[in-house]
Order: C-alpha cells, then structure tokens, then sequence
C-alpha cells in the first residue's frame, strides 16, 4: 500500500511544491490577491489555497501548463470581455505559464469579489 500524498495546511506548503518559475508566479497572483484584498484571511480549501472574506472570495491553483484563477461564476461574468482571450470556466479562468500573469486584471476582479461579498453581507444581516 502507498501513503497518500499529504495536503498542504498553508498556501506556503502549496507554494513551496512547484517548481521555481511557478513558485514565481504563484507568489505574484497571492501578493496581488492580498494588496487587493486586506483583509481576507488566507485557507486551504479543496487543496488549493483560497483568500476567505466571510465566504470563499477567490481561488488560485497552479497546473501544468497554466494558473487557474478561480472567482466564481459572478467574478468571470462582469470581466467577460477582459477575460475573454483566456480559456475559461463557468466560475474559473486560465493564465498561461507562458504569458505574463495580468495582475491588474486579477487586481480588479479581487476588488469586485471583495465589494460583492460586502454587499452580500449586508443584505443577509437586514434579514
């Protein structure tokens, strides 16, 4: 019998098991992800990591040939457009490991997410 590979606890243990051109770009998208999003607090949520305010607000994961973003299916649908020369996903988007990550975009779509949770949690607290 083989052991099972072990979950990461931390996006750091994540991280850390790529090589370093993805460690690279995964440390961008995360530090893009935080300056855009203070006070999400970052997780491990279905093996990837996952910046959480009050709710998951966006993913990221690294594959073979690319970076999954994942903002949910609202996040995709406002930057449809923008979005519109990557491969996409009912709630995920996917940046090549061969172009540069477009961190402004990835900026502007956390900040959406961000303001989106807020209004969510507005609305279920006058209820």
């Amino acid at each position: 019998m083989t052991a099972k590979p072990t979950s990461p606890k931390t996006i750091d243990e994540y991280i850390a098991e790529f090589p370093p051109n993805v460690q690279k770009l995964l440390r961008r998208i995360r530090k893009t992800i935080r300056m855009a999003a203070p006070g999400a607090k970052e997780a491990i949520k279905y093996r990837i990591p996952t910046f959480v305010l009050s709710e998951n607000l966006v993913h990221f994961a690294a594959f073979e040939s690319h970076i999954g973003f994942y903002p949910t299916p609202s996040g995709i649908a406002e930057f449809c457009e923008e979005l519109s020369s990557f491969r996409q996903g009912k709630g995920s988007v996917q940046f090549p490991l061969n172009e540069p990550l477009p961190l402004e975009l990835v900026e502007r779509i956390v900040q959406f997410r961000v303001t989106e949770v807020h209004e969510n949690q507005l609305r279920r607290s006058r209820c």
